[in-house]
Formats: C-alpha cells, structure tokens, sequence
C-alpha cells in the first residue's frame, strides 16, 4: 500500500500530465467540488470557472500548449486533509504568439474524497517572469 505522501505526488504528476496534454476531464476530476483557487489580482475562481477556463484554453484548431515544472517542497498529510507547498513554472504559448511564463510558489490544500487526494484550495502566487528569462 503507498502511502498517503506518495498518493498526493503521483495526483500532483497526473494533474501535470493532463495539463500539458490539453486534457480539462482529467483536471477537473483532480479537484474537489467545492474547490476554491485563489490568484493575485483576481477574484476566486470555483470549480465551473476553472473547467470553462479550462475548455476555452483546450478548444479550437490550435489550442494554448502549456509546460510546467513542479518542484514539491513540502507535504504535511493530517488525517484525510493535507497541505502541499510547491514551486511552480509554468509556459503558457498561445497559438502563433509568444510563450508567458509565470513563476513563483503555490499552496494547496488537498482532501481525501472517496479514497482519493482531490485538490480542494490553492493559493497560487506564480508572477510574469520578463521574456527570455
């Protein structure tokens, strides 16, 4: 049996599989329902928000490629909640135009929902890095 540690890092790498592959089912079955994403100069964004953010960004005839590195610094499992801080990079190219990268540290709050890590809060502090960084 792997323990709960484990559990949380492959969610954390199959959430990043996804994200690069364009896959918003796979995402948003990552996430609780009550999910709240909280992002600098926004207001929260929920569940409906981030999978119709997720559909537009999928949808068309060149989608937006994405490419991310996550660097997990910390996992603290308290029963069936748990926190995980993380430096994130992300490379967001929109079709025929510069990459954006984004950098900096994430929070986030995970639950165990039918015996799964489901992502249930994230504090996402990533800032525009200037181009070729």
């Amino acid at each position: 049996m792997q323990s709960d540690e484990q559990e949380i890092r492959m969610m954390l790498a199959a959430w990043m599989e996804a994200t690069k592959a364009g896959d918003a089912g796979k995402v948003l079955a990552l996430i609780s329902d009550d999910v709240v994403f909280l992002r600098p100069g926004h207001a929260p964004m929920r569940k409906a928000d981030f999978g119709a953010a997720q559909s537009a960004q999928a949808s068309g005839a060149a989608p937006m490629k994405f490419d991310a590195t996550s660097e997990i610094q910390e996992i603290k499992v308290l029963g069936d909640w748990a926190f995980m801080w993380t430096q994130l990079k992300v490379v967001a190219t929109p079709p025929g135009d510069q990459a954006v990268v984004r950098e900096g540290h994430t929070l986030s709050i995970l639950k165990k929902e039918n015996g799964k890590w489901v992502l249930a809060r994230d504090a996402n502090m990533l800032a525009p890095l200037p181009p070729n960084s």
